[in-house]
């Protein structure tokens, strides 16, 4: 996946989920608000990571996030039994 811009920061965090309360919203394809990045961050375990536009699909796991780009389709599913997840969510840096 690619990196976060060097000119948005963090302004959101999701609670933590795990593969029981992952919800169902985000098991099926949804993307971020205009200007809204958003970075997944597995703690345990294994979240499969699909991107419709380019198609894309990758495993995530602790020290590899995926980056999800503003208004891009995707969407996850645990991929391992234990997981735990959390996701960031960052826009432009305010002056």
């Amino acid at each position: 996946m690619n990196d976060l811009p060097s000119d948005v920061e963090a302004y959101s965090r999701s609670p933590e989920f795990n593969q029981d309360t992952l919800p169902a919203a985000i098991r099926k394809q949804h993307s971020t608000k205009a200007g809204t990045w958003a970075l997944i961050q597995v703690l345990e375990g294994h979240l499969t990571y699909r991107i419709y536009n380019p198609p894309n699909e990758t495993v995530l796991e602790p020290g590899k996030p995926g980056v999800v780009r503003p208004e891009q389709s995707h969407e996850v599913a645990p991929a391992s039994t234990p997981m735990r997840m959390y996701v960031e969510f960052y826009a432009a840096k305010k002056p």
